[in-house]
């Protein structure tokens, strides 16, 4: 797996992935960003949220569950000093569906944090991670 990133102009950077996916990352005005794109510490937990995400929707769909949606919101805390690294991740989910079973559910988040999404797992070794879910039903 490769990574290109390439500096624009200010602050603003292009990052393209080994599969020919481009992204552009900014820094905040006060550091001489324009605001322009996504930081790169945030890059971190939209990697985070995607690579858990793709883990519950293809678990859960492997188990014949009818989900219909999952969203993952992603909420992390930072060290007040340099290097600013997370200290703490709570991601929480919301998985919409019809008659989901809610124990399969369970483990699916159990599964992706603890056996399937790389970037949890990469995470968890230096970062106080936490989940939990709401379940969604369409059936109501």
């Amino acid at each position: 797996m490769k990574a290109t990133v390439k500096w624009l102009d200010h602050m603003s950077f292009v990052g393209e992935s080994g599969s020919g996916h481009s992204v552009v990352m900014d820094g905040a005005p006060d550091v001489g960003g324009r605001n322009m794109g996504v930081r790169p510490m945030e890059m971190v937990l939209l990697g985070l949220g995607g690579c858990t995400s793709f883990d519950i929707v293809l678990i859960l769909q492997r188990q014949r569950q009818a989900v219909t949606d999952c969203q993952v919101q992603v909420e992390a805390e930072r060290a007040d000093k340099v290097p600013k690294v997370f200290t703490r991740i709570h991601i929480h989910y919301i998985v919409t569906g019809r008659d989901l079973d809610r124990k399969k559910v369970e483990r699916a988040v159990k599964m992706t944090a603890e056996k399937y999404c790389s970037v949890s797992i990469m995470l968890s070794a230096s970062v106080e991670l936490t989940h939990d879910f709401e379940i969604i039903d369409l059936a109501d």
